[in-house]
């Protein structure tokens, strides 16, 4: 099998370690548990979550043990890593929510069952207990004020105004790890890079606590960024979320495929699990082939497989297929709702004959246009061209009962919905 750290290194995905001799040192004599946590800020993870936890599965693909904490805890305070102002609080309730539908998510990357199983915890369970006595003498006192203002996640803070609960959240994170040291064996965290401060916290509270021949490691991973410096995950319509409710399997799985050639290889080393054999084939098709898009069909597949599973996978592909040839009658109507999610839409009325609807639908400015649309043939219905002005609607041309795909022109798609 090849070698975790090398691999890890050849993929870019190491950006800081606290001790790299030592972690390599251990991680080739022992297979050990390491953790990585989420705060629950939303009841759905986004794509910049996945990189330190798709890392944690390639220590598990490797022997060891990871430990996923979501932080019902700290996702009551708030981290004030990267924000300029004050995290709105939730509330209890609302974070529990949050817990449940991440919970769900990183159930799909992991395996849970085996030997080195994976272990779901949560931060609540043991933070929630502690009186505001215990907070300070055990924990606060063995966090000097001088040290945490030096860390960036405090210092970049200072001139906009932090909150002592805010500022307390590094102490919280490092009981986090302190609390899976002592009775998980957690010798690791990892996270992203603007997690240093914070998991450079926890081993300073470990080696305190636990004496200074404690063993434990801290690795960062770089943050994700597109070739021309834009940040990596967001799109015009915001987020891309892991909840197929909030972003569909099919936008998700067009999310990967459009991406630009300049950016793959890097997001096939770091994403997904194929080898270096592969990515490095698929690095000479984007060199010599590039119109073939070899290399984000297959980052797309991985991505949409591993996050929504097989089914999902080939139904974005079908909705993808069926868009391009212009056959969408093969679409059942959950297909169509995705593929058709951001296109203008009407709810039908009592419209039958062609004309009025397109009138009505806003697809044409006026009567006398949609008669000449319709004689040029530039309207399609759900993929087959219609010229006769006197046409009327029928029953057949409800796809599944529910919709009719009305195109106007080469690409402006419009979704007549029945209710």
């Amino acid at each position: 099998m090849v070698n975790l750290m090398e691999d890890l290194k050849w993929r870019g995905i190491i950006y800081q370690e606290t001790d790299a001799e030592g972690m390599k040192e251990t991680l080739e004599k022992e297979k050990i548990s390491l953790y990585c946590g989420v705060d629950p800020t939303a009841d759905s993870m986004h794509i910049g979550h996945l990189l330190p936890f798709l890392t944690l599965r390639r220590f598990q693909k490797h022997g060891h043990r990871p430990i996923v904490l979501v932080g019902g805890a700290t996702g009551l305070i708030g981290d004030p890593s990267g924000k300029k102002e004050e995290r709105q609080l939730q509330t209890t309730e609302q974070v529990d929510l949050n817990v449940q539908g991440i919970k769900k998510q990183l159930k799909q990357i992991f395996t849970f069952e085996g030997e080195n199983g994976a272990i779901m915890t949560n931060n609540y369970d043991w933070v929630s207990s502690m009186n505001v006595i215990t907070f300070l003498r055990d924990f606060g006192k063995h966090i000097g004020v001088n040290y945490m203002l030096a860390k960036d996640i405090v210092s970049s803070r200072l001139d906009s105004g932090i909150s002592f609960t805010e500022f307390s959240y590094t102490i919280l994170q490092a009981i986090d790890f302190y609390h899976l040291y002592t009775n998980f064996n957690c010798k690791m965290q990892i996270g992203g890079s603007d997690q240093w401060g914070n998991i450079t916290t926890g081993l300073e509270f470990i080696r305190k606590m636990a004496g200074e021949g404690a063993k434990a490691y801290g690795m960062t991973i770089p943050l994700v960024t597109k070739e021309d410096g834009t940040k990596f995950g967001k799109t015009e319509g915001g987020a891309i979320w892991l909840d197929p409710k909030k972003t569909t399997p099919y936008e998700f799985y067009q999310f990967w495929i459009n991406t630009a050639d300049a950016d793959v290889v890097k997001y096939l080393k770091i994403f997904t699990f194929l080898d270096k054999e592969e990515i490095e084939a698929l690095a000479v098709s984007v060199e010599e082939e590039a119109h073939l898009r070899k290399a984000q069909k297959a980052l797309a597949e991985e991505m949409t497989r591993l996050i929504h599973g097989e089914d999902s996978l080939q139904q974005a592909i079908r909705i993808t297929q069926a868009l391009f040839s212009g056959d969408v009658k093969s679409l059942t109507a959950e297909e169509i709702e995705q593929g058709f999610k951001d296109v203008p839409s009407y709810i039908h009325g009592e419209e039958n004959g062609l004309v009025d609807l397109l009138v009505a639908a806003k697809i044409s400015s006026s009567k006398r246009q949609a008669r000449e649309d319709i004689q040029n043939g530039a309207i399609s219905i759900n993929g087959e061209r219609i010229t006769d002005v006197q046409y009327e609607l029928v029953e057949e041309d409800k796809l599944g009962s529910a919709f009719t795909i009305i195109r106007r022109g080469k690409k402006k798609y419009h979704l007549i919905e029945y209710k």
